[in-house]
């Protein structure tokens, strides 16, 4: 008495599909799991028997052997509790039918109830791809799995009520799918016309938005910087549906995706604290790899508070931003997560934050001060497109009625200009803004006129640019030239990239 079902594994975030061969033989009673399941899996065995019995079916006192083929793909977590059971059904005859092209996916209760279980969209996609037809799975994740098109998503509560649908005692109704992505207006909890003063620090905002740059901003504390980096949120555009899949599966898999919204719509924001290890960063784990925060900020913002605080762990941030993937290689294999975020920190300019404060002195000796700044590495700048001062803001500005401009208005341009960025960037589908173009896009779309080529030919040697940061200038002149609705790099246009340099080599 043999049975085959189909269940899912997630390997980083894309889905294994896993099938569950299960056999019944005569002997004393066992029940033997094998297939390199972690301790989940191998528990599984005291859920499936509880949640049979409690459903008002039998179960076998058999010799009875599970098996998750492939065998050498290591399985993680109780996804595999449901279609064990199934198999014992069919394979003990208490259930007929033609189960076995289909997937089974959930984790039982001992009453025989089905609970969530992680990345159900990846699972999902990877029966699509299977050509599976019918997916069985815990019925609060079926709207998660019902974004992808195609197999029919059949919620489950409970093992008896699946029993009943497969005998055909009372046929389940699948899950209906409804719009997978209404655009309807999104609301931010901070926004710009909020922010009193520092129109120049909202100028390079902006502009970061615009191109997708990463922005550093210095200065005192409470002069605005946490409150601007928040707000930054409400100026970006809104999730393409493409990108909103992409970052509903990182939640999903992570398990961090919340119960009431199967697809995430707006932009990430990750603010993690300093205290956050390497793997916290880039990810890891024990048993599955899973993303961390870099990948968590996928399409959206990492913002980094008090990043001289981050130290030595800032370096793994190198790699990432240059090529928007972060791969992490374990002994059981390597796994590539994507990280395309907007690196936004903000930092203070010394220990006790009053350096160059304009009614405050400082406490700070100099070689103090110099120790404090050289936590975060050249290299790393290097990386930082835009540099920008965040002054303290005065009183009248405080104290005056006047509000600023809203995220509102400021989004418009800054999806007009990716608008113009789409359209260029129509043969280069790796590139979704500026900041992704690499040195052939830039050569072919950043071109200077006689102009800006003496502009930046002294830029170049007063500022100590190196080839990445001389690119980096490009792109951030392109960004600015989009926001202007221009279709060529003007003198201007560089000089306000140029502008937002350090002014010194780090």
């Amino acid at each position: 008495m043999l049975a085959k079902v189909y269940s899912c594994a997630i390997v980083g975030l894309e889905g294994v599909l896993v099938e569950v061969e299960v056999d019944i033989a005569g002997g004393l009673p066992a029940f033997t799991v094998v297939g390199l399941g972690d301790a989940a899996v191998q528990e599984s065995r005291e859920r499936v028997r509880s949640a049979i019995r409690n459903s008002g079916l039998s179960f076998p006192l058999k010799r009875l052997t599970v098996n998750l083929a492939p065998a050498d793909l290591r399985k993680v977590g109780p996804a595999y509790d449901l279609p064990i059971a199934v198999g014992l059904l069919l394979a003990g005859q208490q259930v007929e039918g033609d189960a076995g092209g289909a997937v089974f996916i959930g984790e039982l209760g001992l009453d025989g109830g089905l609970r969530h279980t992680d990345g159900v969209i990846s699972m999902a996609a990877v029966a699509r791809s299977r050509q599976i037809k019918t997916i069985y799975l815990p019925a609060e994740d079926a709207a998660e799995a019902a974004l992808i098109e195609g197999p029919q998503i059949v919620p489950v509560r409970t093992l008896a009520e699946l029993v009943d649908h497969l005998t055909g005692a009372q046929p389940i109704t699948p899950h209906l799918v409804s719009a997978r992505f209404e655009d309807a207006e999104l609301t931010y909890p901070v926004d710009f016309q909020d922010v009193r003063g520092q129109e120049h620090v909202k100028r390079s905002l902006e502009v970061a938005a615009a191109g997708g740059h990463n922005i550093l901003m210095g200065g005192t504390p409470g002069s605005g910087k946490t409150m601007m980096a928040r707000a930054l949120l409400s100026i970006l555009p809104p999730l393409a549906l493409e990108e909103a899949l992409e970052v509903t599966k990182i939640y999903s898999v992570s398990g961090q995706l919340p119960r009431d919204t199967p697809l995430i719509r707006r932009r990430p924001f990750c603010s993690p604290h300093h205290t956050t290890s390497q793997p916290g960063l880039v990810g890891g784990g024990a048993g599955r790899v899973k993303p961390g925060m870099v990948s968590m900020a996928h399409r959206g913002v990492l913002f980094l508070d008090e990043l001289p605080e981050f130290g030595q762990k800032l370096e793994v941030l190198r790699q990432p931003m240059e090529d928007r993937v972060v791969t992490l290689s374990r002994a059981i294999g390597s796994v590539t997560f994507p990280a395309n975020f907007m690196l936004v920190a903000a930092m203070n300019p010394c220990p006790c934050g009053w350096h160059g404060d304009s009614e405050r002195q400082c406490t700070c000796s100099p070689a103090l001060v110099s120790r404090y700044q050289k936590k975060i590495s050249g290299p790393l700048l290097d990386r930082i497109d835009i540099h920008v001062e965040v002054p303290r803001v005065q009183y009248e500005k405080l104290s005056g009625d006047r509000l600023g401009e809203p995220s509102a208005a400021i989004r418009a341009r800054v999806v007009a200009a990716r608008e113009r960025q789409a359209r260029r960037f129509q043969g280069h589908p790796r590139c979704l803004s500026n900041a992704d173009m690499g040195a052939g896009e830039i050569r072919e779309h950043c071109q200077l006129d006689g102009a800006g080529q003496s502009l930046m030919k002294a830029a170049v040697r007063q500022l100590n640019l190196s080839a990445r940061g001389y690119h980096r200038v490009l792109k951030l002149s392109r960004s600015i030239a989009d926001l202007a609705g221009s279709d060529s790099i003007g003198a201007a246009h560089l000089a306000e990239a140029i502008q937002y340099r350090p002014r010194r080599a780090e």
